[in-house]
């Protein structure tokens, strides 16, 4: 078997390179190396040697490591918590009108509750006082209360209720139509709703909560699913009809019993799937996201 004489052994290609590219001067190194691609790849290859040998090429730096976080460092479930606390009630770029709208009905009930008014169960002139929908006040020059109403609550499960489902919905719309859509939408909905409520108790009615707007966020979120406004895969899309039309159905069927105003449930799902929903889509355009700023 035959053995090759070392890479740079006396008398070699290569060393005789070496030496014949240690005469030239920089300029014809730098140009030989920048140009390698029109001579042959030992020319190239002996410039740049020759370079890297006089000190003349940087030091590449080599690129770091990706970060992995370890099971030390990976998120816990306090952390998580944490996260999913400073959302529901911090506002942020990204989820800035459902935060607002929380910590607003918590502000109202902690006002309520500081005055004197029950946190468990609310006499009927207390809510009035605090801005109920009441038909004889709302339709005799009272009208303020079709947006007041939706801010008070008839005690702690009643808000706690809603202000789960606001977060929710809050999170699966927001952030595909913006702070100001939801918002409209939201007050929209929470009109209609009491309106709604207006209309069908026609004998008289004194009606407080979210739920109306809550309904009409609903509304938004199957209309968004009907239109295609969601990024969403065909199996995804049935999937999360599936749902939303199965919470609207038994909150609806649970409403039957109890002191529960179905009629602005209605109202406001039916505002926001055919009126404030639709018109919320002007501009938007479809799979796109809208950032807060």
């Amino acid at each position: 078997m035959e053995s090759s004489p070392p890479e740079h052994a006396p008398g070699s290609t290569a060393a005789l390179a070496a030496q014949l590219f240690a005469q030239k001067p920089e300029a014809e190194l730098l140009y030989l190396a920048q140009n390698s691609a029109r001579y042959p790849p030992a020319v190239g290859a002996a410039a740049v040697a020759e370079l890297n040998r006089r000190g003349l090429l940087p030091d590449t730096p080599r690129p770091a490591p990706p970060l992995v976080k370890t099971e030390d460092e990976a998120e816990t479930w306090p952390q998580l918590l944490g996260h999913l606390l400073r959302g529901l009630f911090i506002p942020s770029r990204r989820f800035l009108a459902t935060p607002l709208l929380i910590d607003a009905c918590l502000l109202i009930f902690g006002l309520m509750v500081l005055s004197g008014v029950s946190a468990s169960d609310p006499t009927g002139p207390q809510l009035i006082h605090w801005g109920s929908n009441v038909t004889y006040l709302t339709l005799h020059g009272q009208s303020w209360r079709l947006l007041t109403y939706m801010f008070v609550h008839a005690g702690l499960s009643h808000l706690l209720l809603n202000i789960l489902s606001l977060w929710l919905l809050g999170l699966l719309v927001e952030d595909r139509v913006g702070p100001l859509r939801l918002l409209l939408v939201y007050l929209a909905c929470g009109v209609g709703g009491g309106l709604a409520s207006l209309w069908w108790n026609a004998q008289g009615i004194n009606s407080v909560g979210a739920s109306g707007a809550i309904f009409g966020l609903y509304g938004l979120l199957l209309a968004l699913l009907i239109g295609k406004k969601l990024v969403l895969d065909k199996s995804d899309r049935r999937a999360m009809l599936g749902l939303v039309l199965y919470l609207v159905l038994s909150n609806l069927l649970s409403g039957l019993t109890g002191n529960i105003d179905n009629a602005a449930h209605l109202g406001g799902l039916a505002t926001g799937l055919f009126i404030a929903g639709p018109l919320a889509f002007i501009g938007l355009k479809g799979g796109e996201k809208v950032e807060a700023t």
